[in-house]
């Protein structure tokens, strides 16, 4: 399971031009789930990225987590992720979840986050979206589990 992060000012998704789930500061959490994940990965994967400190402390450094903060995820589903680039020029998305596989792991990812006092907003599972932020800083970091 691939979770892409970037620590945004804002961010929305839209859905064939409806505003389908928007924030202001926190998490933009694009999610690849990949053959073999489960909701045990999508947990530990949902409560790493709440507990990473992506945000800066009063000296400017990079110490506190969105928890800390009190901000907001928009997360949005994202089966590119799961891409094997790694040779040719088209890529292969052979490892990739089947999709009702992952729009279950994509829920309980959600849930698991809801579940912790984070406020949720999202995307819409297996439509065309066109997601728009404002990437502060820019900081963006990709977190596997295993």
């Amino acid at each position: 399971m691939i979770g892409l992060i970037q620590r945004v000012s804002r961010a929305q998704v839209d859905v064939e031009q409806t505003t389908v789930g928007k924030i202001d500061a926190g998490l933009l959490i694009l999610l690849g789930v990949e053959q073999g994940d489960n909701e045990q990965k999508a947990k530990r994967l949902a409560d790493r990225i709440i507990h990473y400190r992506v945000f800066s402390d009063d000296e400017g450094k990079m110490n506190q987590s969105l928890m800390d903060k009190g901000y907001a995820t928009l997360v949005v589903s994202q089966f590119t992720l799961a891409a094997d680039t790694r040779k040719g020029r088209r890529p292969s998305f052979s490892s990739a979840a089947h999709p009702s596989d992952a729009q279950h792991l994509y829920q309980v990812f959600c849930d698991h986050i809801k579940a912790q006092g984070v406020a949720v907003e999202t995307g819409e599972f297996g439509a065309d979206m066109q997601v728009s932020l404002v990437n502060d800083g820019p900081v963006t970091f990709e977190l596997r589990v295993d």
